[in-house]
């Protein structure tokens, strides 16, 4: 079975554009082209095309489709199994939080039923956990292993609503003495050290263990990922450097 443009647009249900815009970036080249001109893909193609519509919907970049899909070891199957446990994972996710929003409700509305406060926040601490792996999880796994962090999420997981809101309050307050801290232009000086040792208090309830070396590893990523970088230098230009710098001296692993 071959289709056009057209015709493949129509049964996957997105734009002739966006096939076109995908034969450009060279992510899904048509089979060939016929005497005509018009592009012509088979069943390969086809197959490639569910693939990309399945990275879509968990999210994922298409530069970072296109290194998939086009790695020489690249598993179609094994790529379908991914899916389908990460479609599971979101179905899971959002079982949760029809559960959670199903029983406020109830309470809302009077009517009698159980709900902890642990149960409130199981939901959302679950979508942090799923957001943080979608952004960051390749670079911190490598970084610091599968075990290190699958122990950093089940912490975040079991935090009661009291340890939620002392980390979430203690974030904010390493944004604030930060961006005094920024204004001195002095890394090393009182309100930066603060900073540092605050960040530090913050990573005690991600963390199973803290050692000076990690921290003063997380916070040269901070550099050296733009994501993090644009995080932190969102209001400054020149944060992420300067809280790099901080931590490194409060680590006294200064380079």
């Amino acid at each position: 079975m071959e289709y056009t443009v057209q015709k493949l647009a129509q049964l996957a249900g997105v734009s002739t554009r966006t096939l076109r815009y995908y034969d450009e970036i060279g992510i899904l080249k048509p089979a060939r082209i016929n005497s005509s001109g018009y592009r012509i893909y088979g069943q390969a193609e086809v197959d490639r095309l569910q693939q990309i519509m399945f990275y879509r919907e968990l999210d994922i970049s298409l530069e970072s489709i296109k290194d998939i899909i086009t790695a020489h070891d690249f598993d179609g199957a094994a790529a379908l199994r991914e899916h389908r446990k990460k479609l599971l994972e979101r179905k899971e996710q959002l079982d949760r939080l029809i559960a959670n929003v199903d029983k406020t409700i109830a309470l809302t509305e009077g009517r009698r039923i159980e709900m902890s406060n642990k149960e409130k926040f199981e939901g959302f601490k679950k979508k942090m956990i799923e957001d943080n792996e979608k952004k960051y999880g390749k670079e911190i796994r490598t970084k610091y292993g599968n075990d290190t962090v699958e122990q950093s999420n089940a912490k975040l997981q079991n935090m009661t609503e009291e340890q939620y809101d002392h980390a979430t309050k203690l974030a904010e307050e390493v944004t604030k003495t930060l961006a005094e801290a920024f204004k001195t232009g002095d890394p090393a000086g009182e309100f930066a050290q603060k900073a540092a040792d605050l960040h530090k208090q913050w990573l005690g309830f991600y963390w199973n263990e803290y050692s000076k070396e990690a921290h003063a590893g997380l916070a040269q990523m901070y550099v050296d990922d733009e994501r993090f970088t644009a995080y932190y230098d969102k209001d400054q230009p020149g944060t992420a450097e300067f809280l790099r710098d901080a931590i490194h001296i409060y680590t006294g692993l200064k380079k």
